[in-house]
């Protein structure tokens, strides 16, 4: 693992993070260089980091000590493609692990997952349990879930013949479906202007599917993560997570990961803090970053008054 590049910049430090099997993540940092406390940001599935930058300046603005680490997955982004047998949730967790080595290799850290990001934390967390309470003293999950996904809501639709048959195609003719996916793409460009707009008009359910579809993920990063979302389940880690303060957040009109998702894992959780936004759907860090950012600065809050002696038990 190595950082292979690194531009320096006041606000920004931009890295390129080597993993072990030889793929570079698009890494940037922002806030202060010697801050007490790191926070990670994970996006989601077909996401990038940029995804985060609303939310991110929010939360700087609110907690300016904070050092912000935001960086792509592998096949995500800016960085580098890799063997689809290594687009699991079990490979994000380790990237997690290398990412966190490289840029963050000392201090506390609390680490934030939204959607297919939250599930990497919590299999990282399942993977690494040593490490809940002495150095991971804080973990948010967003719009995520610990399991299930196919019991509720738009995960339902992971099993459904359909997906294999969108997989299969993918597999045999990737430069087609990609190029169906950029015309399709370009049919939801109208919905993402009016949401960056500040529209309300535009549907919960409408922006996350234009989200979806408008993204430059390729199809190939796109299709293989859906056989690691159909078969997730990492709700042993929510049991490790009530040594730390711990932060629950869903969209109540979130059609991909809904509610019933967000209440269970925070049931799990001693001592959790639930949080729905009313009226938000899954791209609830873009529809409500300051709300967002309100019950991070929160959660880092809880995180520093946590009584040390307790985390590491």
């Amino acid at each position: 693992m190595s950082i292979m590049s690194t531009l320096a910049a006041s606000a920004q430090t931009r890295a390129v993070v080597r993993t072990e099997d030889g793929v570079a993540l698009e890494v940037r940092i922002h806030g202060p260089r010697q801050a007490d406390l790191t926070v990670v940001l994970s996006h989601g599935h077909c996401g990038r980091s940029e995804s985060w930058t609303p939310v991110r300046d929010a939360l700087l603005r609110q907690y300016p000590n904070a050092r912000i680490v935001c960086y792509d997955h592998r096949g995500h982004g800016d960085s580098a493609h890799a063997d689809r047998r290594t687009y699991t949730l079990e490979q994000l967790a380790d990237d997690l692990g290398t990412v966190l080595a490289t840029v963050a290799p000392t201090g506390p850290v609390i680490l934030v997952g939204h959607s297919m990001g939250g599930m990497s934390v919590l299999t990282y967390v399942s993977r690494n349990p040593h490490e809940v309470g002495a150095r991971v003293i804080g973990v948010g999950l967003i719009a995520t879930a610990a399991g299930n996904l196919t019991e509720a809501g738009l995960g339902r639709f992971l099993r459904h013949p359909v997906i294999s048959m969108f997989r299969a195609a993918v597999h045999y003719a990737p430069g087609l479906m990609h190029g169906a996916k950029l015309l399709a793409g370009k049919a939801f460009t109208p919905i993402i202007r009016k949401a960056r707009r500040g529209d309300r008009t535009v549907g919960a359910h409408w922006l996350t599917l234009a989200n979806a579809i408008h993204n430059q993920t390729p199809i190939v990063t796109m299709a293989a993560f859906l056989q690691a979302l159909a078969t997730y389940d990492r709700t042993d880690a929510l049991a490790v997570l009530s040594r730390i303060p711990t932060l629950v957040l869903c969209g109540s009109a979130d059609s991909l990961t809904p509610p019933s998702h967000s209440v269970a894992m925070a049931a799990a959780v001693d001592y959790s803090d639930l949080v729905l936004i009313e009226g938000a759907g899954h791209s609830v860090i873009v529809e409500a970053p300051t709300r967002v950012a309100e019950a991070l600065t929160r959660l880092i809050t809880r995180a520093h008054t946590h009584p040390r002696s307790a985390m590491a038990a």
